[in-house]
């Protein structure tokens, strides 16, 4: 697996080549607010290594998803909504998916309906 793609919009990001409202940053991630909220707080978990999608880092082996789900804890306790959020991966196109980085939206701050979309 690559560890960066130099074409991808997340990658450039990782490298502070593109900017972005930075809410947290560890050791394999980046976490950053999306530029088209969906929630009073929607913030994007990206790992600083190119994967494509969600499925394809959790083939790596690395415990990579774990950690993102992790850092999307954090994220949730630093914005102040606790244990209240969602945290979604879109794979694919037909799922929404539009940056084939895998990221992960964390959303709250509000109700959330079911099912989405």
């Amino acid at each position: 697996m690559a560890q960066s793609d130099p074409e991808c919009l997340f990658c450039k990001i990782v490298v502070g080549e593109v900017p972005a409202e930075i809410v947290r940053e560890g050791e394999r991630t980046v976490a950053f607010r999306d530029i088209n909220p969906q929630a009073p707080t929607h913030v994007l978990v990206i790992p600083r290594e190119h994967h494509p999608d969600v499925a394809a880092a959790a083939r790596a082996g690395t415990g990579l998803v774990d950690e993102i789900a992790r850092e999307a804890q954090e994220v949730a306790r630093g914005e102040g909504i606790g244990s209240d959020y969602r945290m979604v991966f879109n794979t694919g196109t037909g799922a929404g998916q539009t940056v084939f980085h895998v990221h992960a939206h964390v959303l709250g701050g509000r109700g959330m309906e079911w099912p989405p979309g």
